[in-house]
C-alpha cells in the first residue's frame, strides 16, 4: 500500500508516556477526513492505497506510504461510501490519485479490525500471558496475578461477576467498580481465535500485554459505535499497571 510521504510511520504500541497522562492523552492525534475532527490515533482507522489504487483498511496502521484516517462508525462509513462523501474526502487526501473504493469497505474494515484483535489475543496466549478457564482465572485473580479480565459477549452475568469479585480481592480493591471487559466477540469467535473449546472468559497476567490488547480493542469498539467507558478503562488500567512496574523497577 502507499500513503502520504509526510505521514510518519510508527507502531501502535508506543513506548513510555509522561507521568500523569492517560493512555489516550499520550497518543498522537489524527484528523478524520470525513468529519474534520481530531482524536487519538488509537480510536481512528487508517485507510491506505494498494499499488493498484484500491482503498483498503490498514488495521494495524503500519502500511508504508500515505494514509488517510477516519473516525466514524461502521454505519457512518457505509453511508459515506454509498453517497460518495468518502470518495471526495479521499480524493483530497490522496491528492487526486486514482481510487477504487470497494462497496463493502465498511464490512472489510470491521473484519480487519476484528482480525487484528483476535490475532493479538492469540499472540498473547502463545506467549504465555493468558489464563483461560474459570477456575484458573479465579485462582490467578485472587493471587493478584491478573492485570486484565475479559468475557465473551454471550457470557451472561454470573461468571463475569464472580471473576470480577475474585479480581477485586486479589487487587485489594473490594468495594470499587473494578470489573472485566465485555468483548465484541462471542464464545464461538474467541474459541476459533484461540484454538480452544468454549472460551468464555480470559485474563492476562502481564501489564504490557494488556496494553497491547487495548489498542486493537479500543479501535474496534470505536468503529462499532460502542467505544464506551470499558475500552478506555482497559487502556488506562493497562497503562497504570505498566507505570507501577516502571516505578518498582521490575
Amino acid at each position: 500500500m502507499r500513503n502520504p510521504h509526510n505521514e510518519p510511520l510508527s507502531s501502535d504500541i508506543s513506548g513510555s508516556k509522561p507521568a500523569g497522562t492517560s493512555a489516550k492523552d499520550a497518543q498522537p492525534e489524527r484528523k478524520c477526513v470525513l468529519t474534520g475532527r481530531h482524536d487519538a490515533r488509537g480510536e481512528l482507522v487508517r485507510l491506505a492505497l494498494s499499488p493498484d489504487g484500491d482503498v483498503l483498511p490498514d488495521a494495524l496502521a503500519r502500511a508504508p506510504g500515505r494514509g488517510a484516517w477516519i473516525g466514524v462508525s461502521e454505519t457512518e462509513l457505509g453511508a459515506a461510501v454509498a453517497n460518495g462523501k468518502l470518495r471526495g474526502a479521499l480524493a483530497r487526501a490522496f491528492k487526486g490519485a486514482p481510487l477504487s473504493i470497494p462497496a463493502d469497505l465498511a464490512a472489510r474494515t470491521r473484519a480487519a479490525l476484528t482480525r487484528a484483535l483476535t490475532d493479538r489475543l492469540g499472540i498473547e496466549l502463545r506467549a504465555g500471558n493468558m489464563l483461560l478457564g474459570t477456575e484458573r482465572i479465579a485462582q490467578g485473580a485472587r493471587a493478584g496475578a491478573v492485570t486484565w479480565l475479559a468475557h465473551a459477549s454471550d457470557a451472561g452475568s454470573d461468571g463475569p461477576n464472580k471473576l470480577a469479585q475474585a479480581w477485586r480481592v486479589g487487587e485489594e480493591a473490594e468495594g470499587t467498580g473494578l470489573k472485566g471487559v465485555i468483548l465484541p466477540l462471542d464464545r464461538a469467535a474467541l474459541s476459533v481465535a484461540l484454538g480452544r473449546d468454549n472460551v468464555v472468559h480470559l485474563a492476562l497476567t502481564d501489564a504490557a500485554a494488556a496494553q497491547r490488547v487495548a489498542v486493537p480493542l479500543q479501535r474496534l469498539l470505536h468503529f462499532l459505535g460502542s467505544a464506551h467507558e470499558s475500552a478506555q478503562d482497559l487502556t488506562d488500567a493497562a497503562s497504570a499497571a505498566c507505570d507501577d512496574i516502571d516505578t518498582k523497577g521490575v
